[in-house]
């Protein structure tokens, strides 16, 4: 499928239109996304390590993933919204980079990665699955999302 007509699309619409414009709306929208991305990141690494059992290892497993969970959700719809409209921005610009095509191949296996594997695999008892498949698990996430975080950083420098 052919995504250019999408992005040009995009480059004029009514967003792109506010997010050129308006540099103080922009900045606002910005914080969110970084915001977003943080509370992603932070459950990631928070349910990630606790399955390693490098953190709250006193608190069960089962219930840090169900609250990581969460509020990994509200980060994910966070990042979501605020990244279209500071995409809508720059969209000709990202459309040739390939930076931003690593991150969102990364971003959509991550997503179907958490609620196609992970989700599904960690809603049996924790006790009932091998320690080993825990830790593939959780290495496996942390390696996808920081794939997803380096490469949207390095969209800046590309």
């Amino acid at each position: 499928m052919e995504t250019l007509p999408f992005f040009e699309w995009l480059d004029t619409s009514l967003l792109a239109s506010i997010a050129k414009s308006n540099g103080g709306v922009f900045a606002v929208v910005q914080m969110f996304h970084l915001l977003g991305m943080a509370m992603l990141g932070g459950m990631v690494l928070l349910g990630d390590l606790r399955l390693l059992g490098i953190l709250m290892r006193d608190i069960p497993s089962a219930t840090v993933i169900d609250n990581t969970h969460r509020w990994f959700g509200y980060g994910l719809a966070l990042t979501l919204i605020s990244g279209i409209f500071m995409a809508s921005a720059v969209a000709m610009k990202l459309y040739y980079n390939e930076a931003f095509w690593a991150k969102m191949t990364g971003l959509g296996i991550g997503i179907l990665f958490v609620y196609c594997v992970r989700r599904p695999l960690l809603s049996f008892e924790h006790s009932s699955i091998n320690p080993w498949a825990m830790r593939c698990l959780a290495g496996t996430s942390m390696v996808l999302w920081f794939t997803v975080a380096a490469s949207g950083r390095w969209i800046g420098f590309s």
